[in-house]
């Protein structure tokens, strides 16, 4: 294999393992090369050295979960090979300029200093076009869910699913959209801390008479881009880290405050009853530009 298809696999293994040890004896122990050889073969091909590459490829799905989870920053350091909440927060400062409590309670969302995983092929940014929203009222489930930022997805999924049971319980017919609206809301006891909010809704005239324990829900109007995801279900968690580790820093674009918006299309799913399922999701996220 060519030095460059080396890299390649390596990349794709790194991306996968960043809350793992990767101690570059061990990276190189991976690759089966020496340490000094993995290193000069790793910045011969993508013009990085790879040391400072995982360092800012950790701190920037550390950002990441630091907006989307609730979990405590301490939690998110040492899950990203920090060794103390104190050694976090020099070397986050030094890559976005905020402290990670500041990061976490900002209301806009910069994608200053974030590092997409590098890709030695070309990348094929999702489908997306920029619209806006009215202001529309919704009937929906609202929890609050803590989770590694890797479960993301999957969480949703079960609060989507028990939402559904007791929905399709109560109706004659399937909804043509599913709403799922993310929200994190900064705690107002602590400083580096946040609740995350997943509501589950639809439009008040499917609810009607079918929804018990239904709130009224404001899913909220202004300018959004819009992510299309069109595969199998399975696909759905590494999209959504796509659209935030890669597409939103591309485009150079900053999320302000408000709700992230899933809307699901269960008919079309109801037609595809074989595994893996088959979904569509339009993934929007409020903007200014």
């Amino acid at each position: 294999m060519d030095q460059a298809g080396i890299i390649r696999d390596l990349l794709t293994w790194l991306e996968g393992h960043l809350d793992q040890p990767l101690a570059l004896d061990n990276v190189a122990a991976k690759a089966g090369y020496s340490k000094w050889h993995l290193q000069r073969m790793f910045k011969e091909v993508t013009g990085h050295a790879i040391g400072a590459y995982i360092r800012a490829r950790r701190l920037s799905k550390s950002a990441v979960a630091l907006r989307l989870t609730a979990r405590p920053i301490l939690d998110i350091a040492l899950q990203y090979r920090f060794d103390s909440q104190q050694t976090f927060t020099r070397a986050f400062k030094k890559q976005f300029t905020l402290t990670p409590a500041l990061y976490r309670r900002s209301p806009d969302w910069s994608s200053f200093g974030m590092r997409p995983p590098l890709r030695l092929s070309e990348f094929s940014m999702p489908h997306y076009e920029f619209v806006t929203l009215e202001p529309t009222e919704l009937v929906g489930v609202t929890q609050s869910y803590t989770c590694k930022l890797e479960e993301i997805s999957d969480f949703r999924n079960q609060m989507r699913i028990q939402f559904w049971r007791e929905f399709l319980g109560n109706a004659p017919s399937l909804p043509r959209i599913l709403y799922g609206l993310h929200e994190p809301r900064p705690s107002m006891e602590k400083d580096d801390e946040q609740e995350v909010f997943y509501t589950t809704a639809l439009t008040a005239d499917m609810a009607n008479g079918h929804l018990h324990n239904g709130q009224s829900v404001k899913l909220e109007g202004g300018e959004y881009i819009q992510f299309t995801y069109d595969g199998p279900g399975t696909g759905l968690q590494e999209f959504i880290l796509t659209v935030y580790g890669t597409c939103m820093p591309m485009l150079n674009l900053t999320r302000r405050k408000g709700q992230d918006i899933e809307r699901f299309f269960p008919q079309d799913e109801a037609r595809n009853q074989e595994p893996p399922i088959q979904i569509r999701c339009e993934y929007l996220i409020p903007i200014r530009r």
